[in-house]
């Protein structure tokens, strides 16, 4: 346990942020399962209105530093690549 003031208060910070980040990670799984469900069941136009979301949550995870920036763009690349197979 932090026993100093500041120690005590990086603490708190720490487990705010923490409950931050877990929830956009839940975020971008739940639109990445939902743009897979899409693609499973050939929604075409669903899927294609998905993405740009998507796209944009990827982005703020990265700006926020959440994610880093090649695994934002590979998570991207892979979902517009089921998007081009489902034509």
């Amino acid at each position: 346990m932090p026993i100093t003031m500041s120690a005590k208060k990086a603490l708190r910070s720490s487990e705010k942020k923490r409950v931050f980040n877990i929830n956009k990670k839940e975020l971008i799984s739940k639109a990445v399962k939902q743009m897979k469900r899409f693609v499973a069941e050939k929604k075409v136009k669903e899927a294609k209105a998905m993405m740009p979301q998507i796209q944009k949550v990827l982005d703020k995870a990265v700006k926020t530093g959440l994610l880093k920036k090649n695994t934002a763009s590979r998570k991207k690349s892979r979902i517009s690549a089921y998007l081009k197979n489902l034509k």
